[in-house]
């Protein structure tokens, strides 16, 4: 069964309402690669704070569980 033949257009067709954009726009093509770079560059930023955050997250969860572990345990003493 040829899959393609069941569908008229993609949910993209379907909805999409709006022209595509020029494939330079995506810093793509031709065009040098600036924008590429940076964007890689942002993205690694983004990733590196998202961590950060992450780490001290899972810190502070992992020194309340303690706390209210040795909260406990001290009760029962």
């Amino acid at each position: 069964m040829d899959r393609s033949s069941s569908f008229e257009n993609s949910w993209a067709d379907q909805w999409d309402y709006g022209g595509d954009p020029e494939p330079t726009s995506w810093g793509g093509g031709g065009g040098g690669g600036v924008g590429k770079k940076g964007g890689v560059e942002k993205t690694k930023a983004m990733a590196t704070t998202g961590l950060k955050k992450m780490k001290n997250g899972t810190v502070t969860g992992f020194t309340w569980i303690k706390d209210k572990y040795q909260q406990k345990t001290k009760q029962k003493h």
